[in-house]
């Protein structure tokens, strides 16, 4: 059996704030979607990503809880040059994303930064040093 990812599913609380921080990525969601319950974007590859409202995802499973701690998923958005890591990472934080660490140069040879989406979730920003 073979299995291949198709979709990577967030659960939002506020729909308009979170389209709007994955906009700043370049992704042309349209503004009519801020009212939706459920969103679906396709990506150049053919990746979908899904937002639901926690009201979504409460109406098929009751026992559904926000989760509390640390982020449980990330996203990692590969950048053209460490300059665009930089200021990608500078657009995201003066645009009200939360500020998690700061751009630097890892030993594993990337420029990367980290930022919180509105729900809490990490995005990170990379490229090959």
């Amino acid at each position: 059996m073979s299995a291949t990812l198709n979709v990577v599913g967030l659960v939002v609380a506020d729909m308009p704030a979170s389209l709007a921080f994955y906009r700043r990525f370049g992704w042309d969601i349209p503004a009519a979607a801020d009212t939706e319950q459920h969103v679906e974007f396709t990506l150049p590859s053919g990746l979908r990503i899904a937002w639901d409202t926690e009201t979504v995802v409460n109406s098929f499973d009751a026992g559904w809880k926000r989760p509390v701690g640390g982020p449980r998923m990330s996203l990692a958005f590969e950048c053209d040059s460490p300059a665009a890591v930089d200021a990608l990472y500078t657009e995201l934080v003066a645009g009200g994303a939360h500020a998690h660490k700061e751009p630097w140069n890892a030993v594993w040879r990337q420029r990367y930064s980290i930022v919180h989406d509105p729900d809490g979730n990490s995005v990170d920003m990379f490229c090959e040093l």
